[in-house]
């Protein structure tokens, strides 16, 4: 029996016309090095006040004996479950423009059932460009700018300001079809990935968060606030530079991936994609710094 793509979700509101506004989008389960779309989804979401548009049907979508979700035993019962939610929320920015946030995890199941559905949910609400986020890890210093990929539907939607190869073939996520999708179909959609220092991957890096929120910001016009995750991010730097002061072998590796950047900013421009995941020992000076960020934060998120 073929299925409707508007079975997958319920619409809690009445369909509001957002005229245009971005869809942002990001699904938790694919990579995201430094926690970078995870903590900027949280910072959006916390930082203005939202209604939920629509719900996906997640009991089709998630496989729970991969991702089993928590549950709280209080003495003698159970006293809690942590539901899973994919959600459609609607936002307004500090100047009153709506915008729009799909978030929660990545489709286990079913996912070109659920890009029909988020392309048909976009259509209903009159939404505009889709816009995917997350981080990458590489061989950058956290002492120099972030890059940020970026790519789009069409030519001219967006331009990277670091350089390609021109082209690679990668495992694909949900995220990745529906921008591919949603292209096919016509529709504009962006993709941004920061350049995470590799040996801060694994740990929640809110200055990765920050540099996409800039990139958002300037291909929407969307005015959102960054004061709450340049705190964060200036909390985490100071750690961060401890753990380099502290270790002879994390401020070789720095200054190593240092002077690579800059020799590869001055040959070409913003060719970042150089030698950097070669880099002897990133392994062992990777766990060092997770490690040293873990204990400091207690497995935490940064606040934002």
């Amino acid at each position: 029996m073929h299925q409707q793509p508007e079975e997958l979700y319920e619409l809690d509101l009445a369909a509001p016309d957002v005229d245009g506004a971005a869809m942002l989008v990001h699904l938790d389960g694919f990579m995201d090095a430094g926690a970078a779309g995870r903590l900027l989804t949280e910072h959006l979401l916390d930082s203005f006040d939202h209604q939920t548009v629509a719900t996906f049907d997640i009991d089709r979508l998630l496989d729970y004996r991969s991702r089993r979700p928590l549950m709280t035993f209080d003495k003698d019962h159970w006293e809690a479950y942590e539901s899973p939610s994919l959600e459609l929320s609607l936002l307004s920015d500090g100047d009153g423009k709506p915008f729009l946030v799909l978030s929660g995890p990545e489709p286990d199941h079913e996912w070109e059932l659920f890009t029909a559905a988020a392309r048909s949910l976009a259509e209903r609400l009159g939404a505009g460009t889709a816009i995917t986020y997350f981080g990458v890890p590489m061989g950058v210093p956290h002492t120099r700018p972030l890059g940020v990929l970026a790519h789009g539907t069409r030519t001219g939607l967006v331009t990277s300001r670091v350089q390609l190869p021109s082209k690679l073939q990668v495992p694909a996520s949900a995220s990745q079809l529906l921008e591919f999708r949603f292209g096919q179909a016509g529709r504009d959609a962006i993709g941004f990935a920061v350049q995470v220092p590799h040996y801060l991957a694994q740990a929640a890096y809110p200055t990765s968060a920050l540099t996409l929120l800039d990139s958002i910001s300037e291909i929407t016009g969307l005015t959102l606030p960054a004061e709450a995750l340049k705190e964060a991010a200036e909390r985490t730097n100071v750690l961060i530079d401890r753990q380099v002061a502290e270790s002879t072998e994390v401020a070789d590796l720095v200054h190593g991936l240092e002077a690579q950047y800059d020799a590869a900013i001055g040959h070409d421009g913003d060719n970042l994609l150089a030698e950097g995941e070669e880099m002897p020992t990133a392994d062992e000076l990777a766990a060092q710094f997770e490690q040293f960020l873990a204990e400091q934060q207690r497995g935490d998120t940064p606040e934002a």
